[in-house]
């Protein structure tokens, strides 16, 4: 077998750069919620000795006056960035294995020239999408991952590595730090260091048995997998989630419970609308909110609470009626809080669970039109339908002050040439 792996390249700053050809050679970063701390950078960015996780105000002035331009985070732009990029590897390759926002897995199998299929790879999402991507290809999934990190750090590769070669394999690896190697956190490479192995080579030439007796069998797998045996397949169906959260930081202190159950119920509908996506059924609801806990001098609190639904459903409708109660029970007076989020959990697939004998047929068509039309309506670009609850101003919103056009999927916002 022959996998390759495609990563772009500084994806969140990428995308920005697609519409702003003005930015391309400049540093960009791009900021976490309410444009607190750097969460992506670009090469230049780097270059000036921006780290990630830099809290903004911190380096702000010395980063503008050095030309560099920040953006908030601009969710919408990049996941409909990465669904183009997911598209055109799918027209280059049969077998695609999506592995991130910004990484995909190829089945190279049955193709001859292994280096020319990585530029063109790479000069077809250039053209049709505008990212620029890295091409790493090997034998198995890690050696792959390998090779991307040599088309990432050494240019004169040309952004592509074949380590089908097994001298160039181990002359790769020689450079390559262990720290590296995919699936090496902080703590094993801090036991590796102990024993001695500081490159990715030194790993593969390790002992299988001494590996899987002090590690893990994971650990294991990724050794065999270094020295050429493929023991990870490619996954073409992604898992079916567990659960789904979705929280946020509010722009400021919320102490009024009318504003909370504003920001629990949007929060809820998003989660509702992933959950269609996953064509998943919930029956476990729960809430959680929470004070900041770097502010002392604040009475601290951490409320939690969970709903068991009658039956499985992803109704937005049924999932609010559940946040409501919980956020009531949570909910304390005279307390600044800062955070809240939903999780559902306990998925079904449907018509595998037990149906409401009350719940008519009908009923469950009529829901399931409905918020079929409604998710319609909220992707097309043209507005979205929201309930009552969700709240109109939002307030409490996360502050996006540096926020770009949503250029891909709202009419309103499409980039205009004059």
């Amino acid at each position: 077998m022959t996998f390759a792996l495609v990563d772009c390249n500084s994806f969140y700053a990428s995308c920005e750069r697609i519409f702003r050809p003005d930015i391309k050679k400049r540093p960009v970063v791009v900021l976490s919620n309410n444009d607190g701390c750097v969460v992506a950078l670009s090469k230049e960015a780097k270059q000036l000795g921006i780290k990630m996780c830099e809290p903004w105000f911190k380096i702000e002035k010395s980063f503008l006056k050095r030309g560099g331009v920040a953006f908030s985070s601009n969710y919408e732009l990049y996941a409909d960035v990465s669904s183009r990029v997911m598209q055109t590897l799918e027209y280059l390759s049969p077998n695609v294995e999506i592995y991130s926002i910004d990484e995909a897995f190829l089945d190279l199998t049955g193709i001859r020239d292994l280096e020319q299929f990585g530029h063109q790879c790479r000069t077809t999402i250039n053209r049709w999408v505008g990212v620029p991507v890295c091409v790493g290809i090997g034998p198995t999934k890690t050696l792959a991952k390998v090779a991307n990190y040599g088309a990432k750090h050494y240019p004169a590769t040309e952004g592509v590595v074949d380590l089908s070669d097994t001298k160039r394999r181990k002359k790769l690896m020689s450079l390559m730090p262990v720290r590296e190697v995919w699936g090496v956190g902080s703590r094993i490479n801090r036991k590796l260091h102990t024993l001695g192995i500081e490159t990715a080579l030194e790993l593969a030439e390790m002992d299988i048995k001494l590996i899987k007796r002090k590690f893990s069998s994971v650990l294991e797998r990724t050794v065999m997998e270094l020295q050429g045996y493929p023991c990870i397949g490619l996954e073409q169906q992604p898992k079916t989630k567990k659960q789904i959260v979705v929280s946020r930081t509010f722009s400021r202190k919320v102490n009024d419970l009318d504003s909370i159950n504003e920001a629990v119920s949007d929060y809820a509908a998003r989660a509702c609308a992933k959950l269609r996506r996953e064509n998943q059924y919930c029956k476990m609801v729960s809430v959680f909110m929470r004070t900041n806990y770097f502010r002392k001098q604040d009475r601290q609190y951490h409320g939690f609470k969970s709903y068991r639904l009658f039956s499985p459903t992803n109704d937005t409708r049924d999932i609010l009626n559940a946040t409501r109660q919980l956020t009531k029970q949570i909910f304390q007076t005279n307390i600044n809080f800062i955070k809240a989020g939903v999780m559902l959990s306990d998925f079904y697939d449907e018509g595998v669970y037990q149906g409401d004998l009350f719940r008519t047929i009908d009923k469950r068509i009529n829901s399931e039109e409905l918020m079929t039309t409604i998710d319609k309506i909220n992707t097309s670009g043209i507005g979205k339908v929201t309930f009552a609850s969700q709240g109109i101003k939002k307030s409490w919103s996360m502050r996006r002050l540096l926020k770009s056009p949503r250029y891909l999927t709202n009419w309103e916002e499409m980039p205009v040439v004059k």
